[in-house]
Protein backbone atom coordinates (compact mmCIF):
# COMPACT_ATOMS: atom_id res chain seq x y z
CA UNK A 1 0.00 0.00 0.00
CA UNK A 2 1.29 3.70 -0.96
CA UNK A 3 2.67 4.81 2.44
CA UNK A 4 0.24 8.40 2.55
CA UNK A 5 -2.38 6.23 2.46
CA UNK A 6 -0.62 3.30 5.32
CA UNK A 7 -1.04 6.31 7.71
CA UNK A 8 -4.54 7.36 6.98
CA UNK A 9 -6.75 6.64 10.08
CA UNK A 10 -10.16 8.53 9.63
CA UNK A 11 -10.97 7.44 5.84
CA UNK A 12 -14.08 9.75 3.83
CA UNK A 13 -16.05 7.14 1.50
CA UNK A 14 -18.22 9.87 -0.84
CA UNK A 15 -20.91 7.74 -3.02
CA UNK A 16 -23.60 10.19 -3.55
CA UNK A 17 -26.33 8.04 -5.49
CA UNK A 18 -29.01 5.78 -4.56
CA UNK A 19 -29.45 2.68 -1.87
CA UNK A 20 -28.08 0.51 -4.93
CA UNK A 21 -25.27 2.27 -5.61
CA UNK A 22 -24.06 2.05 -1.82
CA UNK A 23 -25.08 -1.46 -1.34
CA UNK A 24 -22.03 -1.66 -4.36
CA UNK A 25 -19.29 -0.02 -2.41
CA UNK A 26 -19.51 -2.83 0.53
CA UNK A 27 -16.13 -4.39 -1.37
CA UNK A 28 -14.26 -1.25 -1.66
CA UNK A 29 -15.29 -0.90 2.45
CA UNK A 30 -14.83 -4.46 3.41
CA UNK A 31 -11.22 -4.08 1.52
CA UNK A 32 -10.28 -0.52 3.39
CA UNK A 33 -11.06 -2.04 6.73
CA UNK A 34 -9.59 -5.25 6.19
CA UNK A 35 -6.09 -3.46 5.10
CA UNK A 36 -6.57 -0.75 7.69
CA UNK A 37 -8.45 -2.56 10.91
CA UNK A 38 -7.24 0.58 13.13
CA UNK A 39 -9.22 3.04 10.88
CA UNK A 40 -12.28 4.92 11.30
CA UNK A 41 -14.57 4.89 8.11
CA UNK A 42 -17.08 7.52 7.54
CA UNK A 43 -19.32 7.21 4.24
CA UNK A 44 -20.86 9.94 2.91
CA UNK A 45 -24.08 9.20 1.65
CA UNK A 46 -27.26 10.85 0.34
CA UNK A 47 -30.21 11.01 2.41
CA UNK A 48 -31.70 7.75 0.67
CA UNK A 49 -28.36 5.86 -0.05
CA UNK A 50 -27.53 6.13 3.86
CA UNK A 51 -30.36 3.82 4.64
CA UNK A 52 -27.99 0.88 3.61
CA UNK A 53 -25.28 1.72 6.28
CA UNK A 54 -27.05 -0.49 8.83
CA UNK A 55 -26.41 -3.62 6.46
CA UNK A 56 -22.56 -2.30 6.13
CA UNK A 57 -20.63 -3.31 9.54
CA UNK A 58 -17.32 -1.57 8.17
CA UNK A 59 -18.71 1.62 8.22
CA UNK A 60 -17.93 3.67 11.66
CA UNK A 61 -19.91 6.87 10.99
CA UNK A 62 -22.17 7.91 7.99
CA UNK A 63 -22.41 11.19 6.87
CA UNK A 64 -26.05 12.08 4.82
CA UNK A 65 -25.70 14.70 3.05
CA UNK A 66 -27.47 15.80 -0.30
CA UNK A 67 -24.71 17.66 -2.40
CA UNK A 68 -25.52 20.36 -5.21
CA UNK A 69 -23.68 18.24 -8.15
CA UNK A 70 -25.74 15.38 -7.77
CA UNK A 71 -29.18 14.65 -9.49
CA UNK A 72 -31.46 12.80 -7.41
CA UNK A 73 -34.64 14.01 -8.31
CA UNK A 74 -35.95 17.51 -7.67
CA UNK A 75 -33.23 19.70 -8.45
CA UNK A 76 -31.53 22.07 -5.18
CA UNK A 77 -32.20 25.73 -5.27
CA UNK A 78 -29.13 27.55 -4.81
CA UNK A 79 -27.59 28.24 -1.48
CA UNK A 80 -24.33 29.02 -0.96
CA UNK A 81 -24.75 28.67 2.71
CA UNK A 82 -25.61 25.19 2.27
CA UNK A 83 -22.50 24.70 0.33
CA UNK A 84 -20.24 26.18 3.15
CA UNK A 85 -21.85 24.30 5.96
CA UNK A 86 -20.67 21.16 3.72
CA UNK A 87 -17.01 22.40 4.05
CA UNK A 88 -17.60 23.28 7.74
CA UNK A 89 -18.68 20.01 8.39
CA UNK A 90 -16.31 17.85 6.40
CA UNK A 91 -13.21 19.99 8.19
CA UNK A 92 -14.81 18.99 11.49
CA UNK A 93 -14.60 15.35 10.29
CA UNK A 94 -10.51 15.44 10.70
CA UNK A 95 -10.29 13.57 7.63
CA UNK A 96 -7.18 12.19 6.14
CA UNK A 97 -8.26 10.95 3.22
CA UNK A 98 -11.39 10.69 0.72
CA UNK A 99 -11.81 8.11 -1.31
CA UNK A 100 -14.36 9.36 -4.28
CA UNK A 101 -16.69 6.54 -5.95
CA UNK A 102 -18.17 7.57 -9.15
CA UNK A 103 -20.21 5.86 -12.00
CA UNK A 104 -18.81 5.84 -15.61
CA UNK A 105 -20.53 9.11 -16.23
CA UNK A 106 -19.93 11.06 -13.32
CA UNK A 107 -17.22 13.65 -12.41
CA UNK A 108 -14.79 13.12 -8.96
CA UNK A 109 -13.66 16.74 -9.35
CA UNK A 110 -16.61 19.03 -7.74
CA UNK A 111 -16.50 16.27 -4.51
CA UNK A 112 -12.54 16.45 -4.69
CA UNK A 113 -12.60 20.15 -4.58
CA UNK A 114 -14.89 20.38 -1.82
CA UNK A 115 -12.41 17.98 0.10
CA UNK A 116 -9.37 20.47 -0.68
CA UNK A 117 -11.51 23.49 0.27
CA UNK A 118 -11.77 20.68 3.59
CA UNK A 119 -8.20 20.40 4.07
CA UNK A 120 -8.42 16.31 3.62
CA UNK A 121 -4.98 16.16 2.38
CA UNK A 122 -5.49 12.74 0.17
CA UNK A 123 -8.30 12.83 -2.46
CA UNK A 124 -8.00 10.09 -4.65
CA UNK A 125 -10.65 9.61 -7.49
CA UNK A 126 -11.47 7.86 -11.20
CA UNK A 127 -11.27 11.30 -14.26
CA UNK A 128 -11.93 11.51 -17.62
CA UNK A 129 -10.89 15.11 -17.44
CA UNK A 130 -8.09 17.13 -16.16
CA UNK A 131 -9.14 18.96 -12.82
CA UNK A 132 -6.07 20.27 -11.91
CA UNK A 133 -4.79 19.30 -8.48
CA UNK A 134 -7.78 18.75 -6.78
CA UNK A 135 -6.95 15.14 -6.95
CA UNK A 136 -4.14 14.01 -5.53
CA UNK A 137 -3.75 10.58 -6.25
CA UNK A 138 -6.01 10.50 -9.68
CA UNK A 139 -6.96 7.03 -11.41
CA UNK A 140 -7.23 7.07 -15.41
CA UNK A 141 -10.13 6.13 -16.72
CA UNK A 142 -11.58 2.47 -16.72
CA UNK A 143 -13.67 1.55 -19.92
CA UNK A 144 -17.12 2.17 -19.74
CA UNK A 145 -18.01 -0.99 -19.87
CA UNK A 146 -16.57 -2.35 -16.83
CA UNK A 147 -18.53 -3.02 -14.01
CA UNK A 148 -19.30 -0.67 -11.12
CA UNK A 149 -18.01 -2.70 -8.14
CA UNK A 150 -14.77 -3.77 -10.39
CA UNK A 151 -15.08 0.31 -10.95
CA UNK A 152 -15.01 1.11 -7.15
CA UNK A 153 -12.14 -1.60 -6.19
CA UNK A 154 -9.88 -0.59 -8.80
CA UNK A 155 -9.93 2.74 -7.67
CA UNK A 156 -8.28 1.70 -4.36
CA UNK A 157 -6.04 -0.89 -5.81
CA UNK A 158 -4.43 2.05 -7.61
CA UNK A 159 -3.41 3.42 -4.15
CA UNK A 160 -1.93 0.18 -3.04
CA UNK A 161 -4.74 -1.49 -1.24
CA UNK A 162 -5.19 -5.02 -1.16
CA UNK A 163 -8.45 -6.49 -2.19
CA UNK A 164 -9.25 -10.02 -1.35
CA UNK A 165 -12.93 -10.41 -1.70
CA UNK A 166 -14.53 -8.99 -4.55
CA UNK A 167 -17.98 -9.86 -3.92
CA UNK A 168 -21.10 -7.54 -2.49
CA UNK A 169 -21.84 -8.28 0.60
CA UNK A 170 -24.18 -7.37 3.09
CA UNK A 171 -24.57 -8.32 6.92
CA UNK A 172 -28.85 -8.10 8.55
CA UNK A 173 -29.06 -6.51 11.45
CA UNK A 174 -30.91 -9.91 14.08
CA UNK A 175 -33.09 -7.21 14.79
CA UNK A 176 -34.36 -6.99 11.07
CA UNK A 177 -33.97 -10.86 11.04
CA UNK A 178 -36.39 -11.11 14.43
CA UNK A 179 -38.99 -8.50 13.49
CA UNK A 180 -39.24 -9.91 9.72
CA UNK A 181 -39.91 -13.72 10.96
CA UNK A 182 -42.35 -12.20 13.25
CA UNK A 183 -44.01 -9.97 10.57
CA UNK A 184 -44.02 -13.13 7.86
CA UNK A 185 -45.23 -15.89 10.62
CA UNK A 186 -48.75 -13.10 11.23
CA UNK A 187 -49.32 -13.17 7.78
CA UNK A 188 -48.73 -17.34 8.04
CA UNK A 189 -45.31 -17.99 6.58
CA UNK A 190 -43.76 -20.48 9.23
CA UNK A 191 -40.49 -19.83 9.39
CA UNK A 192 -38.39 -22.38 7.69
CA UNK A 193 -41.28 -22.17 4.76
CA UNK A 194 -40.26 -21.82 1.23
CA UNK A 195 -41.46 -18.60 -0.30
CA UNK A 196 -41.44 -16.69 -3.46
CA UNK A 197 -40.60 -12.84 -2.88
CA UNK A 198 -41.55 -10.53 -5.64
CA UNK A 199 -40.99 -6.91 -5.84
CA UNK A 200 -42.07 -5.08 -8.42
CA UNK A 201 -41.65 -1.51 -8.47
CA UNK A 202 -38.90 1.19 -8.56
CA UNK A 203 -38.96 5.04 -8.43
CA UNK A 204 -37.86 5.08 -12.48
CA UNK A 205 -40.86 4.37 -15.00
CA UNK A 206 -38.26 3.30 -17.43
CA UNK A 207 -36.66 0.01 -15.40
CA UNK A 208 -40.85 -0.92 -14.24
CA UNK A 209 -41.75 -4.31 -15.68
CA UNK A 210 -46.03 -4.05 -15.35
CA UNK A 211 -47.01 -5.03 -12.41
CA UNK A 212 -50.25 -7.45 -13.99
CA UNK A 213 -47.71 -8.90 -15.63
CA UNK A 214 -45.25 -9.59 -12.81
CA UNK A 215 -48.51 -10.97 -10.74
CA UNK A 216 -49.25 -13.05 -13.65
CA UNK A 217 -46.01 -14.92 -13.88
CA UNK A 218 -45.66 -15.25 -9.76
CA UNK A 219 -49.27 -16.41 -9.87
CA UNK A 220 -48.31 -19.22 -11.68
CA UNK A 221 -45.15 -19.63 -10.53
CA UNK A 222 -47.03 -20.27 -7.10
CA UNK A 223 -49.42 -23.03 -8.47
CA UNK A 224 -46.04 -24.54 -9.93
CA UNK A 225 -43.76 -24.36 -6.73
CA UNK A 226 -47.42 -24.27 -4.35
CA UNK A 227 -44.99 -21.39 -2.55
CA UNK A 228 -47.19 -18.24 -1.23
CA UNK A 229 -45.73 -14.89 -2.57
CA UNK A 230 -44.29 -12.51 -0.45
CA UNK A 231 -44.98 -8.93 -1.90
CA UNK A 232 -42.78 -5.87 -1.03
CA UNK A 233 -42.55 -2.18 -1.46
CA UNK A 234 -42.41 1.24 -0.22
CA UNK A 235 -45.47 3.25 1.51
CA UNK A 236 -46.03 5.32 -1.84
CA UNK A 237 -46.23 1.90 -3.67
CA UNK A 238 -49.74 0.94 -2.12
CA UNK A 239 -51.55 3.18 -4.30
CA UNK A 240 -50.71 1.56 -6.96
CA UNK A 241 -51.12 -2.47 -5.80
CA UNK A 242 -54.78 -3.03 -6.36
CA UNK A 243 -54.25 -4.76 -9.43
CA UNK A 244 -51.49 -6.55 -8.68
CA UNK A 245 -52.71 -8.50 -5.78
CA UNK A 246 -55.88 -8.95 -7.19
CA UNK A 247 -54.43 -10.94 -10.24
CA UNK A 248 -52.35 -12.82 -7.67
CA UNK A 249 -55.87 -13.66 -6.06
CA UNK A 250 -54.77 -14.72 -2.78
CA UNK A 251 -51.57 -16.08 -3.17
CA UNK A 252 -49.80 -13.74 -1.36
CA UNK A 253 -48.49 -11.74 1.32
CA UNK A 254 -48.80 -8.13 1.74
CA UNK A 255 -45.54 -6.29 3.22
CA UNK A 256 -45.92 -3.42 0.86
CA UNK A 257 -44.99 -0.15 2.86
CA UNK A 258 -44.62 -2.57 6.25
CA UNK A 259 -40.28 -3.39 6.22
CA UNK A 260 -37.68 -0.85 6.45
CA UNK A 261 -34.24 -1.38 4.38
CA UNK A 262 -32.72 -4.04 6.67
CA UNK A 263 -36.11 -5.68 7.18
CA UNK A 264 -36.17 -5.86 3.33
CA UNK A 265 -32.94 -7.37 3.29
CA UNK A 266 -34.47 -10.52 5.85
CA UNK A 267 -36.80 -10.50 3.55
CA UNK A 268 -34.48 -11.70 0.29
CA UNK A 269 -32.13 -13.45 2.30
CA UNK A 270 -34.95 -16.26 3.84
CA UNK A 271 -36.94 -15.99 -0.21
CA UNK A 272 -36.13 -19.06 -2.02
CA UNK A 273 -36.21 -16.92 -5.30
CA UNK A 274 -36.60 -13.13 -5.99
CA UNK A 275 -38.18 -11.45 -8.72
CA UNK A 276 -37.32 -8.00 -9.41
CA UNK A 277 -36.53 -5.55 -11.72
CA UNK A 278 -33.31 -3.47 -11.47
CA UNK A 279 -33.05 -2.05 -8.31
CA UNK A 280 -31.64 -2.10 -5.36
CA UNK A 281 -32.88 -5.19 -4.34
CA UNK A 282 -31.10 -6.78 -7.69
CA UNK A 283 -27.62 -5.83 -5.48
CA UNK A 284 -29.06 -7.03 -2.09
CA UNK A 285 -30.12 -10.60 -3.54
CA UNK A 286 -26.80 -10.94 -4.84
CA UNK A 287 -25.24 -9.89 -1.73
CA UNK A 288 -26.69 -12.59 0.09
CA UNK A 289 -26.23 -15.36 -2.30
CA UNK A 290 -30.75 -15.03 -2.94
CA UNK A 291 -31.19 -16.62 -6.51
CA UNK A 292 -32.97 -14.23 -8.45
CA UNK A 293 -34.99 -13.20 -12.08
CA UNK A 294 -34.51 -9.47 -13.24
CA UNK A 295 -36.23 -7.80 -15.67
CA UNK A 296 -33.73 -5.60 -16.16
CA UNK A 297 -34.21 -3.13 -19.05
CA UNK A 298 -32.40 -1.50 -21.30
CA UNK A 299 -31.70 1.82 -19.11
CA UNK A 300 -28.19 0.29 -18.52
CA UNK A 301 -26.03 -1.58 -20.14
CA UNK A 302 -26.07 -5.33 -18.11
CA UNK A 303 -22.50 -5.86 -17.73
CA UNK A 304 -22.07 -2.98 -15.84
CA UNK A 305 -24.98 -3.65 -13.01
CA UNK A 306 -25.69 -7.16 -13.14
CA UNK A 307 -25.55 -9.80 -10.54
CA UNK A 308 -21.99 -11.66 -10.33
CA UNK A 309 -22.42 -13.97 -7.28
CA UNK A 310 -25.09 -15.77 -7.34
CA UNK A 311 -27.08 -17.72 -10.12
CA UNK A 312 -29.64 -15.21 -12.05
CA UNK A 313 -31.62 -15.24 -14.82
CA UNK A 314 -31.81 -11.49 -16.96
CA UNK A 315 -34.69 -10.83 -19.03
CA UNK A 316 -34.88 -7.93 -21.55
CA UNK A 317 -35.44 -7.31 -25.26
CA UNK A 318 -32.61 -5.62 -27.43
CA UNK A 319 -33.77 -1.99 -28.49
CA UNK A 320 -31.89 0.39 -30.70
CA UNK A 321 -32.12 3.02 -27.93
CA UNK A 322 -30.61 0.66 -25.37
CA UNK A 323 -28.83 2.44 -23.50
CA UNK A 324 -31.09 5.13 -22.78
CA UNK A 325 -30.30 6.29 -19.16
CA UNK A 326 -34.09 7.97 -19.38
CA UNK A 327 -36.51 7.98 -15.80
CA UNK A 328 -39.16 7.59 -18.22
CA UNK A 329 -39.42 5.82 -21.55
CA UNK A 330 -41.61 7.25 -24.71
CA UNK A 331 -41.20 3.80 -26.61
CA UNK A 332 -43.77 1.99 -24.25
CA UNK A 333 -41.08 0.00 -22.65
CA UNK A 334 -40.34 -2.13 -25.66
CA UNK A 335 -37.33 -3.79 -23.94
CA UNK A 336 -39.44 -5.16 -21.17
CA UNK A 337 -42.10 -6.53 -23.83
CA UNK A 338 -41.72 -10.04 -22.20
CA UNK A 339 -44.41 -12.58 -21.82
CA UNK A 340 -45.07 -13.88 -18.41
CA UNK A 341 -45.26 -17.64 -19.53
CA UNK A 342 -41.16 -16.35 -20.18
CA UNK A 343 -40.59 -14.66 -16.71
CA UNK A 344 -41.99 -18.19 -15.31
CA UNK A 345 -39.52 -20.49 -17.68
CA UNK A 346 -36.85 -18.34 -16.59
CA UNK A 347 -37.75 -18.86 -12.87
CA UNK A 348 -38.35 -22.56 -13.57
CA UNK A 349 -35.12 -23.16 -14.98
CA UNK A 350 -32.99 -21.57 -12.45
CA UNK A 351 -34.83 -23.19 -9.70
CA UNK A 352 -34.04 -26.28 -10.96
CA UNK A 353 -30.53 -25.40 -11.80
CA UNK A 354 -30.21 -23.98 -7.83
CA UNK A 355 -31.76 -27.03 -6.44
CA UNK A 356 -29.55 -29.92 -8.10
Amino acid sequence: MNRPWAEARRILVMRLDNIGDVVMTSPVLRALKESLPASSITLMASPGGSKAVPLLPWVDEVLPWRVVWQELGNRLARDPAREWELIETLKEGRYDAAVILTSFKQTPHAAAYACVLADIPLRLGESKEWGGSVLTTEVPPARDELHQAERNLRLIEHAGFQVEDRSLGVSVPPRARKSTTALLKAHGVVPGTPYLLLCPWTSCQARTYASERFALATRRLSEETDWPVVVTGTEADQARSGELFSVLDGRSVDLVGTTDLCELAAVVEGARLVLTNNTSTMHLADALRTPSVVLFSGTELEEQWRPRDVSHRLLRRDTVCSPCYAFMCPYHLECLDIPPKEVVEASLSLLAEVEQ
